[in-house]
């Protein structure tokens, strides 16, 4: 069977780059789910002069009719949505009712902002001189280029994709390499919908020649990122020379603190999930169980064996919990710190190995890991992770466990365990994360309400719900005497 090919996108025109990239499944590496235009210096260069041509036009489209163009590419969408679905499965190796969920969330992304282009809200307030009326209206940045990650290869480019547009500005995306065909498919709904040319660039390649065109072409003006601290402290550095908007999602070491009075079983489960599911590849992931001495040794028990029953393999296949990690590389980050864990903890209470065995040596597998007594010290309590590796530490109280989880550069998301009210807003006003959750997972979140984290985490205005707006939109002021 032949493998299918994915040119890029500029000036509405699919646009071969000569050299591909292949995209390979990682629960099977012996199948190439596609080969990807290899896209230069020169394309990016041109899909922001593509983006700047086009700008003028679409800014002075009313946003209603630019609401009409997401409604329809929601709906071809949604018409496509179990072969998008089972495409990320292949490309990312998520479980499918995982990607299922993902899809539906970029639909429903596309449709909550395309419904903002009938809002659009501004300022009207009353002036303190006679006959004079004031009001402030929403105007677009102009070219914006978003760089996204593999771990969420459709939400992620879904909700800087769909306020960027909805606002009047032109795009400019890329995609991560290890996932690209995802938010190729958003692209090409968009397309099918009849967005006018030049309005959505894809270019897909080299993350750093690629990632260094963009950031100095001319005529760009934002930048929203998702990825590592590394990377994102490059942009910012690189933006802040020609004062470009820059919007920054980086990494988390995120804390669920259990305390004595939790429901335990469901505590139980709540850091498993949050753990566990995705291969642990969110920033939003536990990766620090910090339990109240109480009932410590009777949770990490319960934890080990609850994740012994987690079951790891293609997730394409019915009852799989956990798929591959996403490549070679995250692969070999994951047992890298495997390995530090064992030098500083000892051997991990479950798991700690690659998975090769039952059809598993041609995929990205490791068995989920759980490392007990971990103290603040050591790396794995610091350092990100990314992978199913669960850190779990020991709290005198409640005061000591909020000590513990503020203990770390990062700030994204936290979770607590309890039945008190009290502790409950006593974690909500103390915590130094920008997502919280109380009796949940830490990951999981949803597209209504702001996004983003705080410290290390985060940089610039939050993402998703109203807040979005605000990035990819600037004010105009008027006062008008009448």
């Amino acid at each position: 069977m032949s493998v299918p090919v994915f040119n890029n996108y500029i000036r509405g025109e699919w646009v071969s780059a000569g050299a591909t990239f292949e995209n390979r499944n990682p629960a099977n590496t012996d199948e190439v789910v596609g080969l990807f235009a290899k896209g230069s210096a020169a394309d990016m260069t041109d899909a922001v002069a593509a983006a700047t041509e086009a700008f003028p036009a679409w800014a002075a489209m009313n946003a209603p009719a630019r609401g009409a163009i997401l409604y329809k590419a929601a709906d071809i969408l949604d018409r496509t949505f179990d072969s998008i679905a089972a495409e990320m499965t292949r490309e990312e190796g998520k479980t499918l009712p995982e990607a299922k969920g993902e899809v539906r969330r970029a639909i429903n992304i596309f449709r909550y902002f395309a419904a903002e282009g009938s809002r659009m809200p501004g300022v009207v307030v009353p002036s303190e001189r006679d006959r004079v009326h004031m009001f402030a209206i929403r105007k677009p940045v102009g070219v914006v280029g978003l760089v996204t990650p593999w771990n969420f290869p459709i939400a992620i480019p879904a909700w800087k994709l769909a306020p960027a547009l909805i606002c009047g500005n032109t795009v400019v995306l890329k995609p991560a390499s290890a996932a690209p065909l995802s938010a190729w498919r958003l692209v090409e709904a968009l397309h099918q919908a009849g967005l006018p040319k030049g309005v959505l660039n894809f270019v897909a390649g080299s993350g750093g020649e690629l990632g260094n065109a963009l950031i100095q072409a001319k005529g760009l003006k934002a930048v929203s990122f998702t990825g590592s601290c590394e990377i994102g402290n490059w942009l910012h550095a690189e933006a802040s020379k020609r004062r470009l908007r820059i919007q920054l999602e980086m990494g988390g070491k995120n804390p669920t603190i259990v305390l004595a009075d939790a429901d335990f079983n469901s505590a139980v489960e709540n850091v498993v999930n949050a753990a566990f599911f995705s291969t642990g590849q969110k920033c939003t992931a536990t990766s620090r169980a910090i339990v109240e001495d109480g009932i410590y040794d009777r949770f990490v028990e319960a934890l080990v064996e609850r994740t012994k029953k987690l079951k790891v393999g293609d997730g394409m296949q019915p009852g799989i919990d956990i798929g591959p990690a996403v490549d070679q590389g995250q692969l070999d980050t994951v047992l890298k710190y495997i390995e530090i864990g064992r030098k500083e903890a000892g051997e991990p209470r479950v798991g700690g190995n690659r998975l090769t065995a039952n059809g598993l040596d041609k995929g990205y597998f490791v068995e989920p890991t759980i490392f007990a007594d971990v103290t603040e010290s050591m790396t794995i309590a610091q350092e990100e992770i990314f992978g199913p590796v669960l850190a779990v530490m020991r709290a005198k109280d409640f005061d000591d466990a909020m000590r513990i989880a503020n203990n770390t550069p990062f700030g994204l998301s936290a979770s607590i365990q309890t039945t008190s009210l009290s502790r409950t807003f006593d974690y909500i006003y103390k915590m130094e994360a920008g997502l919280l959750t109380v009796n949940l997972p830490s990951a999981g979140v949803e597209y209504q309400l702001p996004f983003g984290g705080t410290k290390d985490s985060s940089f610039g205005p939050k993402e998703q719900g109203p807040a979005a707006l605000e990035f990819y939109s600037d004010y105009k002021t008027i006062y008008l005497k009448y």
